[in-house]
């Protein structure tokens, strides 16, 4: 299937490593062009040489702490001065930091508020103007499936993304009739490196060894193992594409079953 991203050009925060790196070589093997960001030069240097070896897609990299919102308004308008145009914007940062409901510190819910919160408010309401130019657009923000059953010690995800799917669905609403779609995805289990680390956390606080803790876990989801990157890079590449003409506004989980809500 012809996604129709040949010649489009899509911005990926975190796009050094991780679920943003995994996205950006979808999105670069579908034929769109990238422009990846974070804020470790050496990494993002790495993960541009290999996007463009194994894909031949053209690759923008562009320092930055997406915490800040002169370096989100810097990330588009050196974009949009490189390729002359934008059209896909995939928000994805780093998980807020760890807590629970009865003791995380006012310090710890300011920085979950603006990394999982206010970060996604930016970076749509910064990139709509760029998108508005060309009439068309798309806008994907990862999120997590703490939005829709909580994860112990994870307090801060559930409450800062519900309030990110609140923002993208009234963006969505404001931005429709200029074809710009805005959904989020919202993984489960993916076996990145943050998740390892979260299960070595956990392990430091039991005993146990991280290896079990991950095999437990694995065998308690329905498919029977953790996903992999790529799945849900697939699914965004989608959504990115000309082949979503009526999904906006929505929320997909991408878990292997593991949320139990019916709806």
């Amino acid at each position: 299937m012809d996604l129709g991203l040949k010649g489009r050009v899509a911005v990926v925060g975190g796009g050094s490593r991780g679920l943003g790196k995994a996205c950006a070589l979808s999105l670069a093997h579908e034929g769109a062009n990238v422009a990846i960001c974070s804020r470790g030069v050496e990494s993002l240097e790495a993960a541009a040489k290999e996007i463009r070896s194994t894909t031949g897609a053209e690759v923008l990299e562009v320092p930055a702490d997406l915490s800040r919102l002169a370096d989100i308004q810097d990330l588009f308008q050196k974009t949009v001065d490189h390729f002359g145009r934008l059209d896909v914007v995939v928000c994805n940062s780093g998980g807020p930091p760890e807590g629970r409901a009865v003791d995380t510190s006012e310090e710890t819910w300011d920085q979950a508020i603006q990394m999982a919160l206010t970060f996604f408010i930016r970076m749509g309401r910064e990139a709509v103007p760029h998108l508005k130019n060309r009439s068309w657009g798309r806008i994907v923000n990862i999120l997590a499936s703490t939005v829709y059953q909580p994860i112990d010690n994870l307090v801060t995800s559930g409450v800062t993304r519900m309030g990110a799917v609140a923002f993208a669905k009234s963006l969505a609403d404001e931005v429709g009739r200029d074809n710009i779609l805005v959904n989020n995805v919202a993984p489960g289990f993916l076996l990145t490196d943050r998740m390892v680390g979260l299960f070595e956390t956990r392990a430091s606080e039991t005993g146990e060894s991280a290896d079990t803790l991950l095999q437990a876990r694995a065998s308690a989801i329905p498919m029977g193992r953790f996903g992999r990157p790529e799945e849900l890079a697939d699914l965004v590449a989608f959504l990115a594409s000309e082949k979503n003409g009526y999904i906006t506004g929505t929320t997909i989980l991408v878990d292997g079953g593991v949320v139990r809500s019916v709806l």
